[in-house]
């Protein structure tokens, strides 16, 4: 243990160097405007920045058995430590009254353990951006946002990364083009939707079951109307390019074969004073997918194992919902929680194995113990696949993430909890653990337990 320990700060060391200087640069140009205050003439331009650190190492759990898509212990062929470097660039300009571009430049590198493999809730949010080394370079985001004032009185937007400071009216439609992630709009939540400052786990970084639109770095394309109706409703809508193959690269622009159709609506309200907000989304998939019907009886006309690589027949259709509540108890602790379902026919199409998810937990700033800028986080999963699913994994299948040769199922269920110590305006450093049980919702393995570090920087 004490190697592992040791490994993770000497490769942290390193990091933080290059995390400094990555960022430090947008200390020194700082803003046009002043953050802080509202302001009666809006923000022309800004530039931002983040770096974030991630590393990981996990125990030698216990593995019967295992398969071509496992969860695998070091013995097994697996690598000693998992990590994640990415750093971003936040460039916005107000183009005219109303019109705002934005560009993201984007570095990364990574790998993950066992080749992202044998989970369903996977230990860390940034390995949506898959395995790179050396690091890769992309633009992550360039969109074009166009905002129609509707009246209801004024509020003002504090400038932020992709967001212009303005004094907006409370009724508006804002129209964005371009490309993006879909968690950027979609399934937030003010205590538990960032890898690189919250919780680390898929399934609790987001709705397990929400499908989401992206190619397998993490972000899409497409076209989105959000209406904003006083300060209590937002109704969001969205077409978004799906990838051209189930989990892969490469983006089917043209929006009307291969897509993602998503509509949430978003309600905020108080309790005893307290803020908090309820959301309601709904999606829709259509891409070359398979079923698992299709495979088994693939498998069974074949005298073969079955196969969903190759019964990509025809175009599919998935939907599913989310529900994703948050609510400030007190103005140091605020509670989550999701429920998400989909209905778990086809392969997934762009984020993980899960076709059903109950997740929460509670976010708790460090105030009462003299360092406010702190914060603890204490979070669970409990994430669970189709009848459908089971039955191809229990034939000897594999999907794209999980496949153990056979299967004994029973749900995965994840704890995650981290302490992110604020060491400085902008700059932290998080340690965190995560127990996962039932990996790859397999009975006969594990439990997987999971311990890392993070070190992350924004301006």
């Amino acid at each position: 243990m004490s190697s592992h320990i040791a490994s993770l700060f000497k490769g942290t060391t390193h990091f933080i160097t290059g995390l400094f200087i990555t960022v430090l640069p947008f200390y020194a140009l700082g803003q046009s405007s002043d953050m802080n205050q509202e302001i009666a003439d809006p923000e022309q331009w800004s530039i931002h920045g983040q770096a974030t650190y991630i590393n990981q190492f996990k125990n030698n759990f216990d593995s019967p058995y295992f398969g071509p898509k496992s969860l695998l212990n070091k013995s097994e062929g697996d690598i000693a430590k998992s990590y994640t470097v990415s750093a971003t660039a936040y460039l916005g300009a107000r183009l005219w009254s109303g019109g705002e571009v934005y560009f993201n430049p984007e570095l990364f590198e990574g790998i993950p353990f066992s080749n992202l493999s044998g989970l369903g809730g996977f230990n860390n949010g940034e390995l949506q951006k898959g395995t790179a080394i050396p690091p890769i370079y992309y633009m992550a985001r360039m969109f074009l946002r166009q905002t129609f004032n509707l009246g209801g009185g004024q509020e003002y937007i504090a400038g932020a990364p992709n967001q212009l400071a303005s004094n907006v009216d409370k009724r508006r439609l804002a129209i964005t083009y371009g490309t993006f992630s879909t968690l950027d709009f979609f399934d937030a939540n003010t205590y538990s939707h960032d890898p690189r400052t919250q919780f680390l786990n898929w399934s609790l970084m987001a709705s397990g079951a929400y499908d989401y639109a992206a190619s397998s770095r993490g972000y899409t394309y497409g076209l989105l109307a959000e209406y904003y109706h006083d300060a209590e409703w937002v109704l969001r809508i969205a077409r978004l390019a799906m990838p051209k193959s189930p989990n892969e690269l490469d983006l089917d622009y043209g929006l009307t074969q291969q897509y993602g159709d998503q509509a949430e609506i978003t309600h905020s309200h108080t309790i005893d004073n307290q803020p908090g907000k309820v959301r309601f989304l709904l999606f829709r998939n259509r891409g070359l997918m398979s079923t698992y019907t299709d495979a088994i009886n693939f498998g069974v006309s074949t005298s073969t194992t079955p196969d969903i690589f190759n019964t990509r027949y025809a175009y599919q259709t998935k939907w599913g919902y989310a529900f994703n509540g948050e609510q400030a108890i007190t103005q140091n602790i605020g509670a989550f929680a999701r429920w998400s379902w989909n209905d778990g026919q086809t392969e997934t199409q762009a984020f993980t194995d899960i076709s059903n998810s109950l997740s929460g937990g509670l976010s708790i700033k460090g105030t009462y113990w003299g360092r406010s800028q702190d914060t603890v986080g204490i979070g669970g999963a409990i994430n669970g696949i189709s009848a459908q699913q089971i039955g191809y994994l229990q034939q000897g299948g594999v999907t794209m993430f999980i496949g153990d040769g056979k299967l004994n199922y029973k749900k995965e269920q994840i704890v995650e909890t981290f302490y992110n110590w604020n060491v400085y305006q902008g700059f932290s450093l998080s340690a965190h653990y995560q127990r996962i049980d039932n990996p790859g919702y397999n009975a006969d393995r594990g439990p997987v337990h999971f311990y890392g570090i993070r070190a992350h920087i924004e301006k």
